[in-house]
Order: structure tokens, then C-alpha cells, then sequence
């Protein structure tokens, strides 16, 4: 939890989730989305969060870096906490 409540490094250049709207294997994404999204733009104001969410789509975060650098995770059937720690993994991947 504590890793979403402090500025992600200068290098992460924008995230984004994708998921279902509806369906129950996004379920954890959305709930983490809702729990989390106003916190990690509190401490990172100028960051891109994109939500895009589609019917049928397999939930995923992407994370664009410096340089062109993206890396994704998927993040299909997990509960909210699982997602915090796959997306936390993410995020910390540039170092």
C-alpha cells in the first residue's frame, strides 16, 4: 500500500490499465483502480493514468519509461491486493 502514497521516479513516463467494464476476471483491477487512482495522482500530478476500459478485454497495466521503454503485467483474475503488488512490481521495474 505505502508504495502508491509517495512520486513514482522521474523515469515512469506514463501508465496505463486495461480492463473489462463488466466482466469478473477484472474485478480486482477495477477495485484497485477506484482504491488507489486518486493516491497515486495525488503524489504524482503530472503523470498520465490512462483507464481504458472494453468489453472482453484481459485486464493489463502498461508502463511507459524514458526511452521509448515499456513494460506490461497481466493482471487477469487477480483480487485488488494482487494487482497492487503485480502494478508495484511494475513501476519499480525501470531501476
Amino acid at each position: 500500500m505505502s508504495s502508491f502514497t509517495k512520486a513514482f521516479s522521474p523515469a515512469l513516463r506514463e501508465i496505463r490499465f486495461l480492463f473489462s467494464q463488466s466482466g469478473p476476471a477484472s474485478a480486482g483491477t477495477r477495485e484497485f483502480v477506484l482504491a488507489r487512482y486518486n493516491s497515486i495522482k495525488q503524489h504524482n500530478p503530472d503523470l498520465p493514468v490512462l483507464i481504458r476500459e472494453a468489453e472482453g478485454t484481459p485486464a493489463r497495466a502498461f508502463a511507459r519509461f524514458e526511452r521509448g521503454v515499456e513494460r506490461h503485467v497481466e493482471l487477469e483474475g487477480l483480487a485488488a491486493k494482487d494487482v497492487e503488488s503485480k502494478v508495484s512490481q511494475l513501476l519499480v521495474s525501470s531501476a
